[in-house]
């Protein structure tokens, strides 16, 4: 009845990579373009670590550990995939430091891969950070700027 008197239910997603921020509408996968699989941002990395962005469990650590799903404790399921295409890799030059169901914090180190080797294969690590159940939430404010850094405040996701 009274919904303006409802508090805002919000919560922030910590840089899971150091780099620079990218609209994911300009990704060049037209997965991530156009939000097929959810919204979110894209990072191009300076640095070759994934750190988790939020407290929660792995859902999904894909073998060729180019890709890790999270749930957070809410039930915010994010996707973080390192590179365009680079499941074509098969593993080489990604290492993982979690398992599926692993439980995480904020700041625990996920995977690493090689920035240089990647690219020296032809291919891309611009990094999608993507929440795939967003139907679920009401609204994505990007609040980072330009260059981020890991730990820092990336995306307000609002319930």
């Amino acid at each position: 009845m009274f919904s303006f008197f409802k508090k805002e239910k919000s919560f922030i997603l910590k840089s899971p990579l150091k780099g620079e921020i990218i609209n994911i509408e300009e990704v060049e996968d037209p997965v991530f373009a156009t939000k097929v699989l959810g919204d979110g941002i894209a990072i191009k990395p300076s640095e070759g670590k994934i750190f988790s962005p939020v407290d929660g469990f792995i859902e999904t650590i894909f073998p060729t550990n180019h890709a890790v799903g999270i749930t957070f404790e809410n039930g915010l399921e994010v996707l973080i995939h390192i590179g365009i295409n680079t499941v074509e890799l098969k593993g080489e030059f990604f290492k993982s430091y979690v398992e599926n169901g692993s439980k995480v914090n904020i700041g625990d180190l996920l995977v690493e891969f090689d920035i240089e080797k990647i690219n020296e294969m032809g291919y891309s690590t611009v990094t999608p950070v993507i929440m795939t159940n967003m139907g679920d939430f009401s609204k994505l404010e990007n609040i980072s700027n330009q260059n981020i850094n890991v730990g820092e405040d990336l995306i307000k996701i609002i319930k």
